[in-house]
């Protein structure tokens, strides 16, 4: 049976091959590969698919840029294969992603504080090679065969100069910042199994196109939640950077906070 997407060609894709799909691209399994190909309807024109190829090309950018070092912190991000001029081959993640993983299961406080530091020691990476990711989110992370977390989607990503400052650089509204609370969401995520969706452009005017963190009234509360005062620090600007939030996670795991 055939899916409702075509692949670059024009021919229809068959339901079985299809993993997963974004706003810009389908996800096939092939060859026990992830093939990362532009989203492309019968309906679609061509100028929407030029659009979606122009976006997994930028992807690819910000997947060379984030392997081209040898950085133990990098096995945090799904490793890429290969490219095409209009695909990505990726590592294929047999435990799929962490949202639908908790929609399942409920992780222990022990497996939940090492994704945490997993998340964050690669967030310290990625930041390091100056790419803010900008949509951090539970769909984004997917789950290997022993548990551990990688990160998958850089379709949003902004690639920056190498010699810019992490703390003060903002692309459009996004900046280090959004990204560490985005990571907040995550975390009460997976700590309290609801939903925690941020929309940063909630009350933006229609020519207003810059992201901008929501007030903390809109943000759910974190009172009484296992590591609430880190969700919260993530989410009220308490961690300055990514290595800040590492070290608070380091406290906790070595027992020196609770």
């Amino acid at each position: 049976m055939s899916s409702p997407f075509l692949d670059i060609r024009g021919d229809p894709i068959p339901k079985e091959q299809v993993v997963g799909c974004g706003s810009s691209a389908v996800i096939l399994l092939q060859n026990g590969v992830a093939v990362k190909t532009p989203l492309r309807y019968l309906w679609s024109s061509d100028s929407d698919v030029e659009v979606n190829v122009q976006s997994v090309r930028r992807e690819q950018d910000v997947y060379r840029r984030l392997q081209s070092l040898k950085d133990d912190r990098s096995k945090g991000i799904v490793s890429c294969i290969g490219f095409s001029a209009e695909a990505t081959q990726l590592a294929y993640m047999a435990n799929g992603d962490l949202r639908t993983y908790l929609a399942k299961c409920r992780p222990s406080h022990q497996l939940q504080l090492a994704w945490f530091h997993e998340m964050a020691r690669t967030l310290c990476y990625i930041h390091d090679r100056r790419v803010l990711v900008a949509d951090i989110a539970t769909r984004n992370f997917l789950l290997d065969t022993d548990l551990s977390l990688k990160i998958c989607d850089f379709s949003e990503a902004s690639l920056l100069p190498l010699d810019c400052n992490m703390e003060t650089v903002d692309d459009n509204g996004f900046t280090a910042q959004i990204d560490i609370g985005l990571l907040g969401t995550v975390m009460y995520e997976v700590v309290t199994g609801s939903k925690c969706d941020v929309d940063l452009f909630k009350d933006n005017s229609p020519t207003d196109g810059r992201a901008y963190w929501p007030e903390r009234k809109s943000l759910p509360s974190t009172q009484g939640i296992w590591l609430g005062w880190i969700i919260e620090g993530c989410w009220d600007g308490g961690f300055r950077s990514a290595h800040s939030l590492l070290r608070a996670l380091d406290s906790v795991r070595t027992g020196e906070v609770l």
